[in-house]
C-alpha cells in the first residue's frame, strides 16, 4: 500500500477526500483518480474524474464486515456516486490489519 501519496488534484477526488476524512477520522485516505485506464469505455466521460479507487484505514470499521465498511463508505459519498463517479474500488481497513 502507497503511503505519503499526492494530494488529490481535481475537485472531485478533492470533494471525496474531505468526506472521508470527515466521516471516519481516518489514520489514511488515499483517493485515485483511475479514470485514465477508462477513457473511450462507456461512462467514462472526456473530462475524467469518473472511476477512483479509494483506500480508507480507520479505527472506526472495528468489528464491522467488509460489507459494512463499503456501505458505510457508498453512504457518505452517495453524492458523488449519483453524479459523477461511475465506479469506486474500495479498500477499507483498521490500523490493526494494516500493521499499525
Amino acid at each position: 500500500m502507497p503511503h505519503d501519496p499526492l494530494p488529490p488534484t481535481g475537485p472531485v477526488a478533492a470533494r471525496l477526500q474531505q468526506k472521508l476524512l470527515a466521516a471516519f477520522a481516518p489514520a489514511e485516505v488515499i483517493v485515485q483518480d483511475d479514470s485514465a485506464k477508462h477513457a473511450g469505455h462507456a461512462g467514462a466521460p472526456a473530462g475524467g474524474e469518473s472511476h477512483f479507487s479509494v483506500v480508507v484505514i480507520s479505527p472506526q470499521f472495528e468489528g464491522l464486515s467488509r460489507v459494512d465498511r463499503q456501505r458505510r463508505i457508498n453512504t457518505v459519498l452517495a453524492d458523488e456516486l449519483a453524479g459523477p463517479v461511475h465506479a469506486l474500488a474500495l479498500m477499507a481497513r483498521t490500523p490493526a490489519e494494516v500493521g499499525g
